[in-house]
């Protein structure tokens, strides 16, 4: 793994739906990913097995964790631990970047 990594060098994969994803680096213990969204995008609701924190670069999403929503702006964090049901809803372009650990194998195959 690169130590230094410069965001202009990576391309953006597109995945629909109004969502765009950039893998920024990764180990085996842990990885940085940005997803942009378009306003009125969603990030269906999912679990997995891997702790999760995102931080809010820009925009306006509201964030569902479990059975709790909550609308976030930029700026704001939230963590979600393993196997719990999330989602977001992109209020105002923007994006989020998200950390796993450990890493999301299923992004890389």
């Amino acid at each position: 793994m690169k130590v230094y990594i410069k965001d202009q060098d990576i391309a953006w994969e597109e995945l629909g739906g109004g969502l765009s994803r950039k893998i920024l680096a990764f180990d085996a213990n842990l990885m940085m990913v940005k997803v942009a969204f378009e306003k009125g995008g969603v990030g269906t609701l999912h679990s997995h097995y891997h702790t999760q924190m995102s931080y809010v670069e820009s925009g306006s999403f509201e964030i569902e964790i479990g059975e709790e929503k909550q609308v976030l702006n930029q700026g704001d964090v939230y963590h979600i631990p393993p196997h719990l049901v999330h989602g977001a809803v992109c209020l105002e372009k923007g994006v989020l970047v998200d950390v796993f650990t450990p890493m999301r194998e299923d992004f890389v195959k």
